[in-house]
């Protein structure tokens, strides 16, 4: 399915075709359709979100999708099986769901960790990030979905996203930025790639020479380039460039001012018909896919369990295990005591586009308790709330009206009632599982304008509740028939982001008794032109004072033998759409598992956040256990790898900060327009070690609180020795080969990790860098050697004049002989040199295009 030539017929079907009607084939025909056209044989395709699920076309909360771990979860495996797997089952998913292209993997890199939508990213290492997404991409088109990674390029920050110049010299835009892009281009030909909103060195990037060379020209992508939703900001100067679609559409600018602007001569037909025959091919890639036979035929979220509990699992990380208090031993529990709002409340996913709407949710408490039997006592306790916000009602606190309350997840529980209304009336009636509703136009019933969503909500505690709606449009919320809250916002019906991200709240004060049921009525009215809604009732439960509410978490801890205390993060914290301001974690977490860890010792924290947080108490824990958002099979993976029926498998794809101000990088707000990356090659893990080298000078500490790379697990292994596999050929990648042996009492999964660095080199590199991994399951006392492929690239350099350069100097290359021994590592006693040929002829020169420019 890579072929980009056509027989006469097509051709002359595109000469003869109005160039009117090209235009139009050029936008969306609606959020996540292209038009088809017959004439030429052109299909009409949809799309879906992901990258860890598949939210279909639909927009409709009711459908139910597989919710697979955050892209931060997924990458920590450093696992490509593991991500082959999971690009299959999304591939299943998509086909069940009427998809034909998933938009993912999200690659961009961790440079900051403020950015708002890491927990989207794989990793701040552009390697990893490159192979782990080149696994994926094959997993899905492999089984004739298409996949479209994004967002090309430097999408590292959500503040002023759609406006913002980010200022990358060339040498680092080539060696860090563009090269995971170019590694999944090369391996696994993506289908398409999607253009970001940013601009990079004075140009948006559906406007950007970047998108024609090197990512067609030079890598030999043969896809279409789709600019991101509403990334489109000008005619002419998007039209000439690469971009080849623009979604959703129709897209004004692609309209009529794109038929005026080839008329005068501004825009060729010839560029028209080009982005026409990139259409093609994806139709072609499509139909062809529609005809395969697919090896995984199966779908759903049944289907889909057991892959996302084992990525779960597979992706926590280890974080602390002193005195090996885990795993733990159901038999020595008689009470657990689980403690924190994110055991209350969890998060399975991170907010914004990549959010899909899970089947079902197995709570960390329900896992638990699954594991435990019924022979020991599960206390839960909430000791401290993300923020002052409201948050969406539990499933235990509601059932839709006629419907027996406490059904288990997954058994088709009906918590609310839906009652469609038109100018005619009542127009139909559905039970939903959700008390939040996300609609586009495909799931509302004909001549609907309005919607009540009813529920059943029993409070668990007495007390003066916040009751209220969160909604872009008009939403009157009513208890027991009475009106008590109500908002209008419908003129910002046309703010996607408002809608899916940041609506409005609005609530009233309610006193409620424990246990006495009250009928909630959300009267809902959207603005006739909106493309999509999202509605949902919010509740806030009473709260003592903040200091008492913590003495009572403590004292839960206290009297049990083991206690799990679970914090995280808000959607008000991780999101798509805006910037973190700091790295602690909201509201008293901190003060909450201080308190419980001085309770109990054998505590255990448990970090629900899809990216790095302060752990000011990590060193006095008996364990952290880092579960990032980690899907739907939550509780499942987390009691497996708590009672050790699972190793935890996760290494960290992106180095832990201490503390937000000894991060390197922490700068994500454009001054005057401009964001520039004054760090260069140094990102992540590299500029740690670049500013640990500058500590050692100056005597002042600069050490993050993890290394890229860390996790600890159930057993022990040893290096017993490493080497390179001969002398590679010019141009050749390099084979090294560990021999590791597992020492401990069980199987494990080793992470082979190869750093290289270059001491005697006159062109500046990083400190070390990763230069391969592998991963092996290696059987309790058995001994095996691990293969890891280092791919030549990562030893090259870019000449701003020359492109890709050799340079004949030495490198040491050496395993991580450890967890987190990275910075250490190249100068023990299994580091080997070898001295690479310098370039025999200059690389083809860089177009000036691609340089930056102020």
């Amino acid at each position: 399915m890579t072929s980009t030539s056509f027989d006469a017929d097509v051709d002359d079907a595109i000469r003869t075709l109005p160039v009117a009607e090209k235009i139009r084939l050029l936008s969306g025909s609606g959020l996540w359709f292209t038009h088809a056209e017959p004439r030429l044989g052109l299909p009409k395709i949809t799309v879906s979100d992901g990258p860890v699920g598949v939210r279909g076309h639909r927009d409709n909360e009711a459908a139910g999708s597989v919710n697979l771990p955050s892209a931060t979860c997924l990458a920590s495996s450093w696992d490509r099986r593991l991500m082959a797997r999971v690009g299959r089952l999304l591939a299943a998913e998509a086909r069940r769901q009427e998809v034909d292209v998933v938009l993912g993997p999200t690659m961009n890199l961790h440079r900051s960790p403020l950015a708002g939508r890491n927990f989207e990213c794989l990793s701040e290492d552009p390697l990893l990030t490159g192979e782990l997404a080149a696994a994926y991409v094959d997993g899905i088109q492999g089984q004739g979905i298409g996949a479209c990674p994004k967002h090309f390029v430097a999408n590292e920050a959500e503040t002023e996203r759609m406006t913002v110049n980010n200022l990358i010299d060339e040498r680092t835009l080539h060696e860090v930025y563009l090269a995971p892009f170019e590694r999944v281009v090369k391996q696994a030909r993506p289908w398409m790639i999607m253009a970001a909103y940013n601009g990079v060195n004075g140009k948006p990037m559906t406007e950007n020479p970047l998108t024609e060379n090197p990512l067609k020209t030079e890598w030999g992508f043969d896809g279409a380039v789709v600019s991101d939703w509403h990334a489109v900001y000008s005619t002419v100067d998007s039209a000439l460039s690469a971009t080849d679609l623009a979604m959703p559409g129709p897209e004004e600018l692609w309209g009529d001012p794109l038929v005026k602007a080839n008329a005068s001569g501004l825009v060729p037909e010839a560029v028209i018909d080009g982005k026409v025959r990139r259409l093609l091919t994806l139709g072609r890639r499509v139909e062809e896919g529609r005809r395969q036979e697919p090896a995984e035929p199966k779908a759903g979220p049944e289907a889909g369990a057991a892959v996302a509990r084992e990525a779960a699992a597979a992706g926590f990380v280890l974080l602390e295990n002193h005195d090996r208090i885990l795993p733990l031993a159901p038999r020595d529990i008689t009470s657990l005591a689980v403690i924190g709002p994110a055991a209350m409340d969890p998060r399975t996913q991170g907010g914004g586009s990549a959010s899909v709407f899970p089947s079902y949710t197995v709570a960390p408490a329900a896992g638990l308790r699954a594991r435990l039997g019924d022979g020991a006592q599960l206390t839960t306790v909430q000791g401290a709330w993300l923020s002052d916000g409201l948050r969406e009602p539990r499933d235990a606190e509601c059932h839709a009206p006629g419907q027996a309350p406490g059904r288990a997840p997954g058994s088709g529980q009906r918590r609310v009632r839906l009652t469609w209304r038109g100018a005619a009336g009542t127009l139909a009636e559905e039970y939903g599982p959700r008390t939040t509703l996300t609609r586009g136009a495909g799931a509302i019933p004909d001549g609907a304008t309005a919607v009540d969503i009813e529920t059943i909500f029993t409070p668990q505690v007495s007390g003066l509740w916040k009751l209220g709606l969160k909604a872009i449009g008009h939403a009157t919320l009513e208890v027991n028939g009475e009106s008590v809250a109500a908002a209008d916002s419908r003129h910002r019906y046309a703010d996607i982001e408002a809608v899916l991200i940041g609506a409005p709240e609005e609530a009233a004060d309610v006193e409620l008794a424990a246990g006495e049921p009250v009928r909630l009525t959300l009267r809902y009215t959207w603005h006739p032109d909106a493309a999509l809604f999202r509605v949902g009732l919010a509740v806030d439960e009473p709260r003592g004072p903040a200091d008492l509410e913590i003495a009572k978490a403590a004292a839960a801890a206290g009297a049990a033998d083991v206690a799990v205390v679970m914090v995280g993060t808000s959607g008000g914290v991780e999101s798509e759409g805006f910037d973190r301001t700091s790295l602690a974690l909201p509201g008293r977490q901190d003060d909450l598992v201080r308190a419980v860890i001085a309770a109990n010792p054998r505590t255990v924290v448990v970090v629900n956040a899809g990216a790095p947080v302060e752990m000011p108490w990590r060193n006095d824990a008996a364990a952290v256990l880092l579960v990032w958002f980690p899907g739907m099979e939550f509780g499942n993976a987390l009691a497996d790898v708590l009672f050790g029926d699972t190793e935890p498998g996760g290494h960290l794809p992106t180095t832990w900060p201490a503390a937000l101000a000894d991060a390197p990088v922490r700068d994500t707000r454009p001054r005057h327009g401009r964001l520039e990356y004054t760090e260069g090659l140094h990102v992540g893990y590299r500029g740690w070690a670049r500013q640990a080298t500058h500590a050692s000078q100056t005597g002042q500490p600069a050490a993050p609180a993890y290394w890229l790379g860390h996790g600890l697990g159930y057993t022990t292994f040893a290096v017993d020795g490493f080497r390179l596999l001969g002398a590679p050929a010019p141009g050749d990648d390099l084979q090294a080969v560990l021999t590791v042996r597992n020492t401990g009492s069980r199987a494990g999964k080793y992470l082979a990790q190869i750093y290289a660095d270059a001491p005697e080199s006159a062109v500046e590199r990083p400190d070390f860098w990763l230069a391969g991994f592998a991963t092996a399951p290696i059987p309790a006392g058995e001994r095996r050697e691990i293969t890891v492929t280092l791919p030549r690239r990562t030893f090259q350099h870019w000449n701003a004049g020359r492109g890709w350069c050799d340079e004949a100097t030495t490198f040491r290359i050496a395993p991580a002989e450890h967890a987190g021994a990275a910075p250490a590592a190249l100068s023990g006693p299994l580091a080997v040199s070898v001295t690479l040929a310098a370039s025999t002829s200059p690389a083809a020169p860089v177009p000036a295009s691609d340089r930056p420019r102020p």
